[in-house]
């Protein structure tokens, strides 16, 4: 920029200069509480970093070259899924994200087994060596999947090295999400490294196994957890590898890893380039010369929603973005009503087109890794670096992944930070647009192939398993309970002085209400001169035909008014009543008036909706 003349007749501000008018809006307001946030691991984001001077690329995808597009398969019925992906191969993907039954990432789908014929029928009229890739996603019950392919690879007469197959082995993920296995993982790692022998040894040269922190982040855990079980998975592979005779370099390449993507843009970003900074260090701890590794990303199934799915649509922009420019060599993304149900042909093609779009209209794929220099995204990637190794180090110390797993470590960890974001999700200090916040009541419903069904999960009882959830499930159960009551629940609210006084407040307590399902129409405000018309507001609850309400307005009225107000409705048959802001000295007068509660910026919403619920009679 100080080449172009319009930028070199403008003097460079210093930092300091950017501080002292940064002060003179806080007032005095703490600077780090004010302007610094923090990531679910503790890691502080400032406001403004200087360039990162001096900062190389994170090696990954060539430059230019783009990544490859996966179309998610995941219909029970192999014909079905055949169908879908032909459509997807013919109209711009380039590879297929093939899932099974019971895999982390199945979220109540995926092909029914794995049975050579169902396998056969998947891949019919699908040329294999035409460099399309192949990533499949495997469960314990479907593992024979990958055998499968194998055999029909050969009994193709199609050359193994010219296929792109990942087949996706990743036995520690699969104990982890089920809770066990029927063997441990001493019994399990030499059968482990005996089948990726025989793969490579066909002459395959895409990765046997999947080093996968999706699950990791679907359990609610954070970037550092994600990053350090895929790395500690990626290890116990190796090591299983390295027993059953195969060689340090051939093992490496025999290992691709998997990661979530989310909305959390700058998040994604670093955390992709941070795993490959990780495994370089092991490579080169391992005295091998790093080589790039191969990274597939999906869009995180914890952000999708069944309320307002078309936000996810957004979601899933965002974390394309993220994953496609921190140097992901191949996205799938998961279809907009996922979380209803079997998405249907169009909710997969605008899965696909996502992509495509932001890859040949936009051009994402021409720079190589853009955010290299950027000071902000280089210090969380380091700091995501480092705080992902201590958690490797602290999983080596125990005896593996495995061990981590089997003493409850592990899933602790996950537990703490699924704590805190339930604390915040509750409090809408991480909101969910269309859900917690500005959500639509009378959305219309979307359509899917098959609605999502609840499948217990088979749970071998070893350990305590990491448990896949979405952030929106607390709110779409209210929801859900609100749909069914025979008319919508209202909520009054008590809108209190001129237009000017309660609109700030009436909107907000009508989008808190409606996040738990409950109608509630702001009517005109209640005046009779200069003050409430006390009489008018208790006639007005009694014909709304609510039995609860909310007062909203400006602290001056409330001073003047609330008490009386609130007593009116109360005397109206008000069996629960809000207050719209923080209720400071006054209280102890306004609950003596009759005041149940009070709804703020950052109060716990769930808990006041769980209270409204419980009124109505909702539970």
């Amino acid at each position: 920029m100080s080449d172009l003349s319009f930028a070199s007749d403008f003097p460079q501000p210093t930092r300091d200069q950017w501080l002292k008018l940064v002060d003179g809006v806080l007032k005095g307001a703490p600077f780090d509480k004010a302007l610094v946030s923090a990531t679910a691991d503790g890691l502080a984001i400032a406001p403004l970093y200087p360039k990162a001077e001096g900062r190389a690329p994170v090696i990954g995808r060539a430059a230019g070259r783009p990544w490859q597009v996966l179309a998610r398969i995941d219909h029970p019925s192999a014909v079905a899924a055949n169908a879908q992906a032909l459509v997807d191969l013919r109209n711009g993907a380039t590879g297929l994200h093939v899932v099974f039954a019971g895999s982390v990432g199945a979220n109540g789908f995926g092909v029914a087994d794995g049975a050579p014929g169902t396998v056969a029928a998947l891949f019919a009229d699908i040329v294999l060596e035409a460099g399309i890739r192949i990533e499949l996603d495997l469960s314990m019950e479907c593992k024979g999947a990958a055998d499968a392919l194998v055999d029909l690879v050969a009994a193709a007469g199609v050359d193994p090295a010219g296929t792109d197959i990942a087949f996706g082995y990743d036995p520690l993920g699969q104990m982890a999400l089920h809770g066990g296995a029927p063997l441990d993982w001493p019994a399990l790692a030499p059968l482990f490294g005996r089948l990726a022998g025989t793969i490579l040894g066909r002459g395959f040269r895409g990765s046997v196994c999947s080093a996968d922190g999706r699950l990791v982040h679907a359990a609610g855990g954070s970037e550092a957890q994600e990053l350090a079980f895929a790395v500690a998975s990626a290890l116990a592979y190796w090591r299983a590898m390295e027993a059953a005779g195969i060689d340090a370099d051939a093992g490496r390449r025999a290992i691709g890893f998997r990661l979530a993507a989310d909305a959390d843009q700058f998040l994604t970003v670093a955390k992709t380039r941070a795993l490959r900074r990780l495994w370089a260090h092991v490579e080169a701890s391992a005295g091998l010369v790093p080589s790039p590794i191969r990274i597939h990303a999906e869009t995180a199934w914890r952000m999708t929603t069944r309320r307002d799915p078309w936000v996810n649509l957004l979601r899933a922009t965002v974390a394309v973005f993220s994953a496609g420019t921190g140097g992901a060599d191949a996205i799938s993304v998961t279809p907009f009503t996922q979380a209803l149900g079997l998405p249907d042909a169009f909710a997969r093609r605008l899965a696909r087109n996502t992509q495509l779009v932001l890859l040949e209209e936009s051009n994402l794929a021409r720079v190589a890794d853009p955010a290299a220099g950027s000071g902000g995204i280089e210090a969380l990637t380091d700091e995501l670096t480092g705080a992902a190794w201590s958690l490797v180090q602290e999983t080596e110390a125990k005896g593996g992944l495995d061990r981590a797993l089997a003493d409850g470590s592990f899933q602790n960890w996950v537990a703490a930070v699924r704590t805190e974001r339930a604390r915040a999700l509750a409090r809408r200090k991480q909101a969910i647009t269309g859900t917690s916040e500005f959500p639509n009541i009378a959305e219309k419903a979307v359509a899917v192939d098959a609605p999502l069904i609840a499948v217990p999960r088979r749970s071998f009882g070893m350990f305590e398993p990491l448990a896949p959830m979405r952030l929106a499930e607390p709110y779409e159960a209210l929801r859900d309970a609100a749909d069914a009551a025979p008319a919508r629940p209202v909520v009054f609210l008590a809108t209190l002085g001129p237009v000017a006084d309660f609109t700030a407040r009436a909107t907000f307590a009508r989008n808190l209400f409606e996040a738990g399902g409950l109608s509630a129409p702001v009517p005109e405000g209640f005046l009779a001169g200069d003050a409430t018309d006390v009489a008018a507001l208790a006639a007005a609850f009694a014909a709304s035909g609510a039995s609860i309400a909310c007062l909203c307005s400006s602290d001056a009225r409330y001073a003047v008014e609330a008490e009386a107000a609130a007593k009116a409705l109360k005397a109206a048959g008000c069996r629960r009543l809000w207050l719209a802001g923080r209720p400071g000295a006054a209280e102890a007068a306004w609950r003596a008036a009759g005041v149940d509660g009070f709804a703020y910026a950052g109060c716990d919403v769930l808990a006041t909706l769980a209270e409204a619920h419980a009124t109505l009679g909702l539970e």
